[in-house]
C-alpha cells in the first residue's frame, strides 16, 4: 500500500485517507494486476472495475485500497463522488455536474446529458489528461453508463447492484472468510481473544459490523469481552448482523450522546461539524425572513459563523471512536454509512425528527445566505460563494424538500412516510415550516438563480415560496417571490408574464413602504416593457427606479438603472447616449464588485459601439465580457456575447468564425430555453445559405 503521508488534497485530488485494509488482499492484489496489465502487457486505458455487494461488506473500503494503489497512474486528478444510490440517488446529469465542476468551479452548465457529455469528457481528457474517477455507491447500471470517462481514465464503481457494463469487471464481493474475520478483529482490538471467532460470528463476517464492534471493545474497558458478546446475542435475536452491531453500541453510549447520534440520521451527506452542532440544538425558534426582493438587488444580513461548543466537539469524536460516524480528516467533513444513518434515523421519535429536521433546515437556510452574501461581495468571493453552494447543494435541496411537504400537510396529527419524513403536523409546525421555506428561497436567490434550470427548480421553488408566505400572510415574503418570479419568465421570454408579477409586486412594496423593492419592480418593469418593444415607457420606470436608488443610497440599484436607460437609448437609436449610461453603470459595478454587472455593461458597450460601426472596439468589449460571464457561470450573459461577437466578426468578413461562436451561443440559448435561440437559428440559416449559393 503507498503512503498517503504526501498526498495533498485538493478540488482533483480527493480520495478520502486510505483505509487500513484487512481480508482482501487476494481481491486487492488481483484487480491491481487486473487494471495495470493487458493481454499484450500494456497499460490500461479505459478499462474499469465495479465492486459490488450487500451494504457493509467493504466495498467502499476495496475501492479506496485500490484507487491507492493505482493513483500514480492517474496524477491529473483522483475523483471521488458518492452517488447516493441507496437513497434519493443523484441524476446521472447530476453527477456529470460534481465531476466537470471540479476542473470547473465557476461554469453554469446545462442540465442534460446530451449538452453535458461533450464538457465531461473534454475536461476528463483535455491536454491528455489522465484521470481516476471513484464513484461510490452507483444505482446501477442506468447511473453509471453516462458516466463512463474516455480512454486514458479509471473508472472505480461502489453498488450494491449487480450490474456490468462494457469495459467493466464485475467483482462480486462476500462476507469476509472466517480466518480473515478474526485477523481483522484481533488487530482491531487485541483484547478480544479467543473471543474472537465467536465475535466475528455473530457479526455476520461483515467488515461494517466488525468494525463497529471493535471499536466498542476498545472504548468499554472495564466490560468484559464476555458481556459485550452476550449483549450482541440478545441483539441478534430480532435484529439483523449490522444493526444488532449499532443497536449494542448504542445501548452502551450515555442517553445525551445517543440521542445526537440518531439526530446525524437526518443528514443525507457529508457535513460538517458546525451542522451537527445546529441539529444537536434546542428546538427551533421563531424564523425572520430577510429584507425582499433580493434576487434583484440589495445587501445581505451578516451571518457570522458561530464559535463551536467544547462538548460538541467532544460528542463526534466519541461517536468517530466508537465507529457510528466516519470522518474525513482531508475535507474537515463527516458521515453516516447510510445501514447507520438509517438505523439512526429509524430511533427517532416523530418529535424528535421534526425538531432535528427544522435545525437542519434552519442551518443551511444560514449557509444559503453566506453563499449569496459572498457572491455579492464580488471579486473573488464569488467564486467562494458558489463553491459553498455547490458543496451544500443536497442539503440545501433536502431542507427545501422537508419544508415544502410539511407547508402543505393538513393541520393534523399524521405519521405515514412523507418522502421518507415522518412528520407531526400542527398548525404551530406548518407556520413554522411556510416561515422558514420563504426564508431558504430567498437565502439562495442568487446563487439558485445561476445554479438551477428556471422550469425545472427555480420556478417550482418560487412558487412554493410565494405559496407559503401567503399561508402565513408574510407580505414582504409574497412580494419576493412574485419579483423573482417575475425575473425568471423575463429570462423564459414571457414579458407579458413577467409584467403581470412585477405589477402585483410594486403594489405590494408599496403598501409596506418597502422602497428598495418598490424600486427592483420599477426597474423590472421597465425591463420587460422594453422586451416587448416600448423603449420610452421603459425609460419612464427606469428612470423612477433611479431616483429611488440614489435617494436610497443603493449603488447595485443605481448601476442596475443606469445599464437599463442604456439598453432603452440604444433601442431607440441614440448609442452615444447608450454608451454615456454604459460608461457609468461599469463605474459603479466595478467600484462594487458586481462582477456580472461589469460583464453586462462590457457587453453592452460592445454593442453599442458595433452599432456605431466599429467592429473592432466591440470585439474587445465582447472578448472582456465573456472572460467575466465564465468566470461566474453567467451562461445566458456568455450566449448573448457569443452572438453578438459573432455579429461583429461577419461585419468584418469572418464569416466562418461568425458561424461558429453563433453555433455555440445556439447551444446554451436552447439549454436554458431563452428566446433569443429563434432569432439566432434564423441568422445561422441565412449565413449558410449564403455559404451555399
Amino acid at each position: 500500500m503507498q503512503s498517503s503521508q504526501n498526498y495533498v488534497p485538493g478540488p482533483l485530488h480527493q480520495l478520502p485517507q486510505a483505509p487500513d485494509l484487512v481480508g482482501r488482499d487476494d481481491e486487492l492484489r488481483d484487480l491491481e494486476k487486473l487494471l495495470t496489465t493487458s493481454a499484450a502487457g500494456a497499460t490500461i486505458s479505459g478499462k474499469h472495475a465495479g465492486l459490488q455487494g450487500m451494504g457493509g461488506v467493504g466495498k467502499t473500503a476495496l475501492a479506496l485500497a485500490l484507487a491507492w494503489r493505482l493513483k500514480d497512474r492517474y496524477p491529473d486528478a483522483q475523483l471521488f463522488v458518492t452517488l447516493h444510490g441507496t437513497r434519493q440517488p443523484l441524476t446521472p446529469a447530476a453527477a456529470m455536474q460534481a465531476v466537470i465542476r471540479c476542473f470547473l468551479p465557476d461554469a453554469r452548465l446545462p442540465e442534460e446529458i446530451e449538452q453535458l457529455q461533450p464538457i465531461y469528457n473534454s475536461v476528463l481528457q483535455e491536454g491528455g489528461r489522465r484521470c481516476l474517477l471513484l464513484l461510490d455507491d452507483a444505482a446501477g447500471a442506468e447511473q453509471v453508463t453516462p458516466l463512463l470517462p474516455p480512454p486514458g481514465c479509471l473508472l472505480l464503481v461502489t453498488s450494491r447492484h449487480q450490474f456490468t457494463l462494457p469495459g467493466l469487471t464485475a467483482r462480486n464481493l462476500d462476507c469476509l472468510k472466517p480466518d480473515k474475520s478474526v485477523e481483522l478483529l484481533l488487530k482491531l482490538a487485541p483484547r478480544m481473544g479467543g473471543d474472537a471467532a465467536a465475535a466475528a460470528e455473530l457479526c455476520g463476517h461483515l467488515p461494517l459490523a466488525l468494525d463497529v464492534f471493535a471499536a466498542m471493545v476498545n472504548e468499554k474497558t472495564l466490560f468484559q469481552v464476555s458481556e459485550l458478546l452476550q449483549r450482541l446475542r440478545d441483539k441478534r435475536a430480532t435484529l439483523e448482523k449490522v444493526d444488532a452491531a449499532f443497536a449494542v453500541s448504542c445501548d452502551l453510549l450515555d442517553e445525551p450522546l445517543r440521542r445526537r447520534w440518531y439526530r446525524l440520521g437526518v443528514f443525507s451527506a457529508s457535513f460538517d461539524l458546525d451542522a451537527a452542532e445546529e441539529v444537536w440544538g434546542e428546538a427551533p425558534q421563531a424564523v425572520e425572513v430577510p429584507a425582499p426582493a433580493r434576487a434583484n438587488e440589495h445587501g445581505q444580513p451578516d451571518t457570522p459563523k458561530g464559535e463551536l461548543q467544547p462538548e460538541a466537539r467532544e460528542a463526534m469524536q466519541a461517536l468517530v471512536n466508537a465507529s457510528l460516524v466516519e470522518w474525513n480528516e482531508r475535507n474537515g467533513r463527516f458521515r453516516l454509512h447510510d445501514l447507520a444513518r438509517d438505523y439512526a434515523a429509524r430511533q427517532l421519535t416523530p418529535e424528535e425528527e421534526l425538531a432535528a429536521r427544522m435545525n437542519h433546515a434552519r442551518h443551511f437556510t444560514a449557509v444559503g445566505e453566506r453563499a449569496d452574501e459572498l457572491y455579492l461581495a464580488g471579486g473573488g468571493k464569488i467564486l467562494d460563494g458558489l463553491a459553498l453552494f455547490d458543496r451544500e447543494r443536497r442539503h440545501i435541496e433536502a431542507a427545501f424538500e422537508f419544508l415544502h411537504s410539511c407547508s402543505r400537510r393538513r393541520e393534523e396529527a399524521e405519521s405515514e412516510p412523507s418522502g421518507g419524513i415522518r412528520l407531526l403536523t400542527s398548525a404551530a409546525t406548518k407556520e413554522a415550516a411556510c416561515r422558514q421555506l420563504v426564508a431558504l428561497v430567498h437565502a439562495v436567490a442568487y446563487t439558485g438563480d445561476l445554479r438551477f434550470h428556471p422550469r425545472q427548480q427555480r420556478i417550482p421553488w418560487l412558487e412554493a415560496q410565494l405559496a407559503a408566505a401567503c399561508e402565513i400572510g408574510d407580505r414582504c415574503g409574497e412580494g419576493a417571490a412574485l419579483g423573482n418570479l417575475g425575473v425568471a419568465y423575463k429570462n423564459l421570454g414571457d414579458a407579458r408574464k413577467a409584467i403581470e408579477y412585477h405589477e402585483q409586486r410594486l403594489v405590494i412594496a408599496r403598501e409596506i413602504g418597502d422602497r428598495c423593492g418598490e424600486g427592483a419592480a420599477l426597474g423590472n418593469l421597465g425591463v420587460a416593457y422594453m422586451n416587448l418593444g416600448d423603449a420610452r415607457k421603459a425609460i419612464e420606470y427606469h428612470e423612477q427606479r433611479l431616483v429611488i436608488a440614489r435617494e436610497i443610497g443603493n449603488r447595485r440599484g443605481e448601476g442596475n438603472a443606469l445599464g437599463s436607460l442604456g439598453n432603452a437609448y440604444a433601442d431607440l437609436g441614440d448609442a452615444r447616449k447608450a454608451i454615456e449610461f454604459y460608461e457609468q453603470r461599469l463605474v459603479i459595478a466595478r467600484e462594487i464588485g458586481d462582477r456580472r454587472g461589469e460583464g453586462n455593461a462590457l457587453g453592452n458597450l460592445g454593442s453599442a459601439y458595433g452599432t456605431l460601426g466599429d467592429a473592432r472596439k466591440a470585439i474587445e468589449f465582447y472578448e472582456q465580457a465573456l472572460v467575466i460571464d465564465r468566470e461566474i457561470g453567467d451562461v445566458r450573459g456568455e450566449a448573448i456575447d457569443l452572438y453578438n461577437y459573432a455579429l461583429a466578426s461577419d461585419k468584418l468578413g469572418q464569416r466562418d468564425e461568425a458561424i461558429r461562436r453563433a453555433e455555440a451561443a445556439l447551444t446554451i440559448f436552447e439549454q436554458i430555453e431563452a428566446p433569443h435561440a429563434a432569432k439566432v437559428r434564423a441568422r445561422l440559416a441565412e449565413w449558410k445559405g449564403a455559404e451555399g449559393s
